[in-house]
């Protein structure tokens, strides 16, 4: 798919992508080179020396670290994909505002053209004290959807970032994203890696690989988020003018249900499976003391990352599987206003298993 006509190198379209190391960010900087982009890259620790990437090191919680690593520079498109968690929602409130006001207030005065803002469904949901448990809109979810009548860190990035836009003269977007998988290691929710990780131990084991959610979660409907399409996406809408100003969810475009997509993971890695029995099996529980089995296995196979904890994220993988709701998301409003981009999931699953395997993440 092609994005973003006229950015070839020297068009002067220089994208910051903020969270550059994370699923989405890492997702977005490939997608902005292939396009031709001069990007900079934003994150606590650099990742990897590529062609057309400028790395920029800065504590996203420190107006003070943003300003010195911003002064210097002038982004003409702004891609904000990072987040903190936080102990409770008035916490992420405050630190995740914070970030993204501190980050727009150190390029006030500079040529921003657009901010592009990436989301997610707990827009919809609810935040994690609350998560999937009060009223909520029936699905599929609407971008139209009036906000939830409970404190919400996503709300409160929209109003900074409306906020500034006002002040600050850039259009903007949100892209409110659903169960994102991609290539990354050490992110806080990364059910790709996780599952790939939870079919490792249990092959290594001779265990079954265990759906650990609930029967809805088995039974009814779901989709999920693709890095790569949502990097489309967001590179989409910052340079297409009918998508300015606007909020939108992000979804690969197809729906699944787990009793179908289960088997299909456990027969790519070779392993006997086991569905819904009854009762939510959570993975917390099942894969608690692995961490010496898995740096095992990792010094057998001459893998990259020996320590567990930044290969899975279990507790990341119950909420989206515990839930007792179905979720779907409609993609109506991205298709009127001219986005085409799709992902089949399992292909996106599989491809993204593929990577991992080249790059030694998984044996």
């Amino acid at each position: 798919m092609t994005i973003g006509s006229g950015t070839a190198a020297g068009s002067g379209r220089r994208a910051l992508v903020v969270g550059a190391t994370g699923i989405a960010g890492s997702a977005l900087v490939d997608t902005l080179v292939g396009e031709g982009w001069e990007v900079l890259a934003l994150s606590r620790r650099p990742g990897p020396e590529r062609s057309g990437v400028k790395w920029l090191s800065a504590d996203l919680t420190s107006a003070d670290s943003l300003a010195a690593a911003l002064a210097p520079e002038n982004p003409s498109h702004v891609f904000f994909t990072a987040w903190s968690r936080r102990a409770t929602e008035e916490e992420n409130i405050a630190v995740n505002a914070a970030m993204l006001r501190d980050l727009l207030a150190a390029l006030r005065g500079k040529k921003v053209a657009h901010v592009a803002l990436m989301t997610g469904l707990k827009h919809y949901l609810g935040p994690f004290e609350a998560y999937a448990a009060g009223e909520m809109p029936d699905t599929p979810f609407h971008e139209e959807e009036p906000r939830l009548p409970v404190r919400n860190f996503y709300y409160a990035q929209e109003d900074e970032l409306w906020a500034a836009a006002e002040e600050q003269g850039f259009t903007w977007s949100v892209h409110r994203a659903h169960t994102v998988i991609g290539h990354a290691v050490g992110n806080a929710m990364n059910m790709g890696l996780t599952l790939a990780a939870q079919a490792t131990l249990c092959r290594d084991s001779g265990q079954p690989f265990v759906f650990p959610g609930s029967e809805t979660q088995w039974n009814g409907l779901t989709d999920m988020t693709d890095a790569g399409l949502l990097a489309e996406h967001m590179l989409w809408a910052a340079t297409t003018p009918a998508a300015a100003n606007e909020a939108f969810n992000i979804v690969n475009g197809d729906v699944f249900r787990w009793r179908w997509m289960w088997p299909q993971l456990a027969a790519y890695f070779g392993v006997e499976w086991e569905g819904y029995q009854g009762e939510p099996r959570p993975l917390e529980g099942s894969m608690a003391g692995r961490e010496d089995q898995w740096g095992r296995i990792a010094a057998e196979n001459n893998l990259r990352e020996p320590d567990l904890d930044r290969v899975a994220s279990w507790w990341h993988t119950d909420d989206d599987l515990g839930r007792n709701i179905e979720v779907v998301t409609d993609m109506g409003k991205s298709r009127d206003a001219g986005f085409t981009g799709y992902r089949r999931t399992l292909d996106a699953f599989t491809s993204l298993f593929d990577r991992y395997r080249a790059e030694n993440l998984i044996p």
